[in-house]
C-alpha cells in the first residue's frame, strides 16, 4: 500500500524505509535487576524471566526494556535503488546496530515503515539506544532542531502517532484500533506472499543459543519483505 517509489515532497522522492527489529532476552539486564545467584546460565535466567511473567501476564512476552537487539533488517526504496539488508554482523554489539539504523535516518530522512513498530520496535529502540548511549537528533526532531527543515517537523515528525514519517501498517489498516489488528504473516498470505519462512518470532532465543544468527537475519529481513509487500 506504500506506493513503490516512495512518496512525493515537492519535486522529489522521499526515501521509504521499512524496518524491522528481532530481539533476544537482556539477561545481564535480567541478572542485575533480579539479583539472581551468579551460578546460573545465560538460558537459566531466561527461563526464570520468562516463568515469572507468565504467572504474572499470562505470557512469557518480557517487559520492551528487557528486550536486547541482535538485529535490525531493513528495506530501503528510493529513487535510484531498492535493497534489503541488515544492520548487525557477529562482531557488531547492540549498540552500534541501534546506532547504524538512526543514522541512517539521519542520512536519508525516510519515511519509515513497519508492523506494530510503534507498538514494538520503536519502544524498544528507545529503550535500548538510551541504555547504549545512542545519538538521534534527527529521529527525535519534533520542530525544534537545528537542520533547515526543522520547522516542519513540528507537524509530522517520527514520534506522533498519527504522523506519517513513521507509518506503522498494523496500527493505520486497523483503524488504532487493537481489537482490529491483523497478524503480518496472516495477510500476507492472503495477499499471495510468502508469508514467514522456517520461524517466527518466538524461536529467536533457541536459534541464538544455537548460533544460527544468519537464519535469524533471514527471518528478520523476510518480515521487513512481506512488510514492504503489503
Amino acid at each position: 500500500m506504500v506506493g513503490a517509489a516512495g512518496r512525493q515532497v515537492g519535486a522529489q522522492v522521499m526515501p521509504v524505509l521499512v524496518f524491522d527489529i528481532e530481539t533476544i532476552p537482556d539477561v545481564k539486564g535480567i541478572r542485575l535487576i533480579e539479583d539472581l545467584p551468579a551460578g546460573l546460565s545465560d538460558y537459566e535466567v531466561a527461563e526464570w524471566a520468562f516463568q515469572q511473567r507468565r504467572a504474572s501476564h499470562g505470557s512469557d512476552f518480557l517487559p520492551h526494556h528487557l528486550q536486547r537487539v541482535v538485529t535490525i533488517s531493513c528495506a530501503l526504496r528510493d529513487a535510484q535503488q531498492f535493497r534489503v539488508f541488515s544492520l548487525s554482523e557477529p562482531d557488531v554489539g547492540e549498540g552500534e546496530i541501534i546506532q547504524r539504523f538512526f543514522d541512517g535516518i539521519e542520512r536519508y530522512t525516510p519515511q519509515i515503515v513497519s508492523w506494530n513498530g510503534g507498538g514494538f520496535d520503536l519502544p524498544v529502540l528507545h529503550y535500548r539506544g538510551m541504555l547504549n548511549g545512542v545519538s538521534a537528533p534527527r529521529y527525535w526532531d519534533q520542530g525544534e532542531g537545528d537542520y533547515h527543515d526543522s520547522r516542519d517537523f513540528k507537524w509530522n515528525n517520527y514520534i506522533s502517532r498519527y504522523h506519517s514519517r513513521h507509518l506503522d501498517l498494523m496500527d493505520l489498516l486497523a483503524m488504532y484500533q487493537p481489537r482490529a489488528n491483523a497478524p503480518l504473516d496472516d495477510l500476507a498470505k492472503l495477499m499471495g506472499y510468502p508469508g514467514k519462512l522456517g520461524m517466527d518470532g518466538s524461536a529467536v532465543w533457541q536459534a541464538w543459543q544455537e548460533g544460527r544468527i544468519a537464519e535469524i537475519r533471514d527471518y528478520c529481513e523476510t518480515d521487513v519483505v512481506n512488510t514492504y509487500l503489503v
